[in-house]
């Protein structure tokens, strides 16, 4: 399974031609993707009015659905943010060790565009989508 971040969305429904934008556009219809439920807040509360809100309400919908948070998640995301901090390296938004902390411990790939998430990968095993094989 795949989690597409808010980073890769909202450039990809904003016309942002991105490398990222253009593996979104190839995965679209080949491969599993998921968005998280705190993802789909972040896409959401960025519309422009209530036509937007319900077009993209719906197209997103389509998509599995990933609870993030839950007891083992909050842990794993304190961990985590632990982890990092042991490192020097001090994460800037919490959503963000969530996201990566739900994928680590559920073996899902991300796809974003967020520099934040990268001492994941390097440091702790998430796996990110950079190229479509």
């Amino acid at each position: 399974m795949i989690l597409v971040d808010s980073s890769v969305w909202i450039d990809y429904f904003r016309g942002n031609a991105t490398a990222q934008t253009e593996i979104l556009d190839e995965l679209l219809g080949s491969e599993p993707l998921a968005i998280g439920d705190l993802i789909l807040t972040e896409v959401l509360q960025g519309c422009r009015g209530e036509p937007q809100f319900q077009e993209l309400r719906q197209r997103l919908g389509a998509l599995e659905l990933i609870v993030l948070g839950g007891e083992e998640v909050a842990i794993e995301t304190a961990r985590n943010f632990r982890r990092l901090r042991e490192r020097g390296i001090t994460v800037r938004k919490t959503i963000d060790t969530i996201i990566a902390s739900r994928c680590i411990l559920d073996g899902h790939a991300l796809l974003h565009d967020d520099r934040d998430f990268d001492p994941f990968e390097q440091h702790l095993g998430l796996r990110v989508i950079a190229s479509v094989d």
